[in-house]
């Protein structure tokens, strides 16, 4: 044996640690993760097809023709063969069409917007049980899952029984994040203002490992939480276990514990403020925030104009990155004449009603701070805003 193959003999020691490696991935213990893995397999396996040839021919390319072996033929003037090109270029391109029809259908099919019932063969002796809703929202760093069936919620614990379809909807509180369950199914992102869905199921009783499969930040790292499948009974058993924690997710409760924080343990909440969801989404779980439906719809008919200036106030989470602005506008002469007796007075708040009662054709809506509506030619204030 060469001496220079010796010195790796002490290497091979360390091939028994790559027994205690966990390929969850291409083993999983839900079906659409088990489909992903199926076509990772195939595909890999329709690739090593061209590979493999190509590499072993390679070598023996190599050693045939090299030059001390004077026994190979040499013909310099060769330059075609019809045979040849046959090979070369049919068994690359029946390996494409194959690859991309198999990947094509698999795609379509496991999508993960598309309900569960239409992927996964349902047992024909008894009936499909009704998909858990599980709504998501990944916060620096740590998870918030809520179950409006159940009107509970947990921070970095999600459960689920085996054999029932999980319907996830997925959000975020400030950047990008993603969801990964690689027991449960591939990876799906997490946007602020944005909805994502994911239809999964657990096939297999088992704790897991779920995390964040997107850099967020310096708590990225800790972003993880466990995922746990089991039976009816024990999920059962799980849900009254949150309801007599006690705890409430209310809208104050929820904007404490959306501040960064890491390494956060797992929680219960026996409450759930009502349509807390739908406010994470919409940018407006403070009560002093419009809602982004409201704001787009708003702007779908035209917009408020200066009614609306107090509603393009920064976001809860860009607090900390707070700077001072200045927002003018300008204005005209009849204007600057209904200001005129607000001089000394500071122009701000005064300056909106004062807009109010120059302005005969609109009124201002209740409930509005600092709001108010009137014509371009009435008036403009300039105000210098600091927080």
């Amino acid at each position: 044996m060469p001496a220079r193959f010796l010195r790796f003999l002490p290497l091979l020691p360390l091939l028994g640690l790559l027994s205690g490696c966990d390929a969850i991935v291409l083993k999983p213990f839900g079906e659409i993760a088990q489909r992903q893995a199926n076509l990772v397999v195939v595909s890999t396996i329709l690739m090593l097809l061209i590979v493999l040839p190509v590499m072993a021919l390679t070598v023996i390319f190599a050693w045939r023709y090299r030059a001390s072996n004077t026994e190979a033929e040499y013909d310099p003037e060769w330059n075609h063969s019809t045979s040849l090109e046959l090979v070369i270029w049919s068994a690359p391109l029946l390996i494409i069409i194959a690859l991309g029809a198999i990947t094509w259908v698999t795609t379509h099919t496991l999508d993960p917007y598309r309900p569960l019932q239409q992927t996964v063969a349902a047992d024909a002796s008894k009936p499909q049980p009704a998909p858990l809703k599980v709504q998501v929202v990944a916060m620096d760093w740590k998870w918030l899952f809520i179950y409006p069936d159940y009107g509970i919620a947990t921070v970095n614990q999600l459960a689920a029984p085996v054999d029932r379809p999980i319907e996830f909807s997925i959000t975020a509180t400030s950047v990008m994040n993603s969801l990964y369950i690689p027991a449960l199914a591939g990876q799906i992102y997490a946007m602020p203002a944005m909805l994502t869905k994911l239809h999964a199921v657990i096939n297999t009783a088992g704790d897991y490992e779920g995390f964040s499969a997107n850099y967020s930040g310096a708590g990225f790292s800790d972003m993880r939480f466990r995922f746990l499948g089991m039976s009816e009974l024990d999920f059962d058993n799980w849900v009254k276990r949150a309801r007599n924690s006690g705890d409430e997710l209310s809208r104050e409760a929820y904007r404490a514990l959306e501040k960064p924080s890491r390494r956060d343990p797992v929680r219960y909440y026996a409450k759930v403020a009502p349509q807390l969801f739908d406010k994470v989404l919409n940018l407006c779980v403070d009560p002093n925030k419009m809602c982004m439906r409201d704001m787009m719809a708003i702007d779908a008919r035209g917009g408020l104009g200066l009614a609306g200036i107090h509603n393009v106030a920064r976001l809860r989470y860009d607090e900390e990155r707070r700077r001072d602005y200045v927002m003018s506008l300008c204005a005209s002469e009849r204007g600057q004449a209904a200001l005129a007796p607000l001089a000394g007075e500071g122009a701000g708040e005064k300056a909106a009603r004062s807009a109010v009662e120059a302005s005969p054709t609109r009124a201002q809506p209740q409930g509005e701070t600092l709001s108010f509506l009137t014509d371009t030619n009435t008036l403009a204030a300039a105000a210098t805003v600091t927080r």
